[in-house]
């Protein structure tokens, strides 16, 4: 009796968590492009180094955001894309190889925050932005001291396209 009963629950048990694991894919990819719908236009603001050699350099950041994910451009750069089942990957200031950092992974934490992890050698960290409302933005770069986080590059972003959030971009 209890082979049976093993032999009719283990295989919907199977099922149950299959299902389970593919809705939770299909959620994390609609979050995903959730977030960077909401991101997508041009932002620009202030931004600081504010640890390390170049603590206090002040800087403006311009920011241009698709459903592809986005770039900077200034001389500090960040390109990140989606790659599958690889997931985020790119370069911060010309990565690793350069004078930056490798995007090595990534989450869409919700609707309104994407972490990415970032590392050089045995730097590691992460960059994270934050859309609090339509139309501003944090992003900060942390790097890991011992077992911490310590910033130490904060950018504060304002939208200044006339692009609707949720609108379709023009061919």
């Amino acid at each position: 009796m209890k082979s049976v009963i093993l032999s009719s629950v283990l295989p919907m048990a199977v099922v149950v968590s299959t299902t389970a694991g593919m809705a939770e894919k299909t959620f994390a990819a609609e979050r995903d492009k959730k977030f960077f719908q909401s991101v997508k236009g041009e932002w620009v603001g202030p931004g600081e180094i504010v640890a390390g050699k170049y603590k206090g350099t002040k800087f403006t950041c311009n920011f241009t955001g698709s459903t592809r994910v986005g770039m900077f451009t200034q001389q500090m750069s960040a390109t990140i894309q989606h790659k599958g089942r690889e997931g985020y990957k790119g370069s911060f200031m010309g990565g690793a190889a350069g004078s930056g950092l490798d995007i090595i992974g990534g989450n869409v934490v919700s609707a309104n925050k994407v972490v990415f992890t970032i590392n050089r050698n045995q730097l590691r960290g992460v960059m994270q932005a934050l859309v609090p409302n339509d139309n501003s933005m944090t992003v900060t770069v942390a790097v890991r001291v011992d077992q911490q986080l310590v910033p130490v590059i904060g950018m504060k972003l304002k939208r200044v396209d006339t692009l609707e959030v949720g609108s379709i971009a023009p061919n």
